[in-house]
């Protein structure tokens, strides 16, 4: 069911759809004690593209060390295209020993040594997207392969699958990782061209719901419409991946970065970082390790949120519920000047005449009791994302 645009349809309505919907989707999620709440962590892609190398990694899992991010909440570090040459004669996969002089064993043993996990990326079909080899025909080696090393997560592309039907392909590769014994998450990657929100909730724990991210305000924003329409299947165990963040590549504003991770937190969605975290400013720094923002991706209710009101364009409040009964909210401006959005309390499932504490998660500061509703200026390109906890007894 849709979701996005339904600003006529008030947040208490729509957190009815949510429960009635929860039970059966629940069923159809994976139960296997892995991604409970959005996976977090950090993947090379958007920063390096095919420059990867051991030293990339263990760079990068002592920067998540010393700037935070990992006691933030990031936890895997993963390599994406670009580290596999060949097979060997017996079929298996072959790293390139020129970037990877120790082999993935080791760097695997690397990234774990410093309280992190450690992540790996293959493709569904013949070949990767960059063509390198990929798994089809191998998957039951190729997940043996991964376990061997200690790989605590896949991603999994769908380049060079002409012919395959993807609920098969993927299926095939998550029963081959289960059989591994290991505990190993599965990205599933296929851009959302097979409708995955139709099917994937029972073989991976996130899939992609988009084409790929690009560092601009315009795909950012992009890339969340496209993916919000889907929001009664994700949670707990299985969650909508408008792909990865753009935060500190540096086509973006500051205060559109702000935007983009917390309207990632708002729709509970993957924070896969892709900037270089060995050389990224205090203030991406203070962006990706805001631990309120990175609460409301994390909390245990596992709702994806909504857009909720839209009165004027542009102009839009977007709504999380929380465990415990708060509520976050994020004040969107897509318009080009800044502007004052309100919101009313009966547009976010509470009572009309019902006090609430406001807390601006941003700025790490309360804006006190209010009665009813709840304005704020917002900068062009910019969010305002608070949170509203009912206020107990007088």
């Amino acid at each position: 069911m849709t979701i996005h645009s339904q600003a006529a349809r008030s947040a208490a309505a729509v957190l009815v759809l949510v429960l009635a919907a929860s039970p059966a989707a629940a069923q159809r999620r994976l139960d296997d004690g892995l991604a409970r709440t959005p996976p977090m962590g950090w993947n090379t892609w958007n920063k390096f593209g095919c420059d990867v190398s051991e030293r990339l990694i263990q760079e990068t899992a002592d920067a998540m060390v010393a700037s935070g991010m990992r006691d933030a909440g990031y936890r895997y570090v993963v390599i994406d295209d670009c580290w596999q040459v060949a097979r060997d004669s017996a079929g298996a996969i072959v790293a390139d020993s020129q970037r990877f002089p120790h082999g993935m064993k080791a760097v695997a043993d690397y990234v774990h040594a410093r309280g992190l996990l450690f992540g790996i990326y293959t493709d569904a079909g013949t070949k990767t997207c960059q063509g390198r080899p990929g798994t089809l025909d191998h998957e039951t080696q190729d997940a043996r392969t991964y376990a061997g090393w200690g790989v605590d997560y896949v991603k999994e592309d769908w380049c060079n699958s002409r012919g395959l039907t993807a609920p098969t392909q993927y299926r095939k590769f998550h029963d081959a990782l289960v059989a591994t014994g290991r505990p190993i998450v599965l990205s599933i990657c296929e851009w959302g061209s097979n409708r995955p929100w139709e099917w994937a909730a029972g073989i991976g724990h996130l899939w992609r719901t988009t084409g790929d991210i690009e560092d601009t305000w315009a795909s950012m924003l992009a890339n969340l419409d496209a993916s919000s329409p889907h929001q009664l299947v994700a949670g707990p165990g299985g969650w909508n991946d408008p792909d990865m963040l753009e935060v500190g590549n540096g086509g973006m504003t500051d205060d559109e970065y702000r935007a983009h991770l917390a309207l990632w937190a708002i729709v509970a969605a993957p924070l896969i970082a892709g900037n270089d975290l060995r050389t990224m400013s205090p203030a991406t720094r203070d962006i990706l390790t805001n631990r309120e923002v990175l609460a409301v991706d994390q909390d245990s209710l596992g709702v994806e949120g909504w857009m909720v009101e839209q009165v004027t364009p542009g102009l839009q409040a977007w709504v999380k519920p929380l465990a415990g009964g708060a509520r976050a909210v994020a004040l969107l401006n897509r318009t080009d000047a800044a502007a004052r959005i309100g919101i009313e309390w009966q547009d976010l499932g509470l009572a009309r005449g019902a006090a609430a504490e406001v807390r601006d998660l941003w700025a790490h500061a309360g804006r006190g009791r209010h009665t009813g509703s709840w304005a704020a200026q917002v900068p062009s390109h910019g969010v305002v994302l608070v949170k509203l906890t009912p206020a107990r007894g007088r």
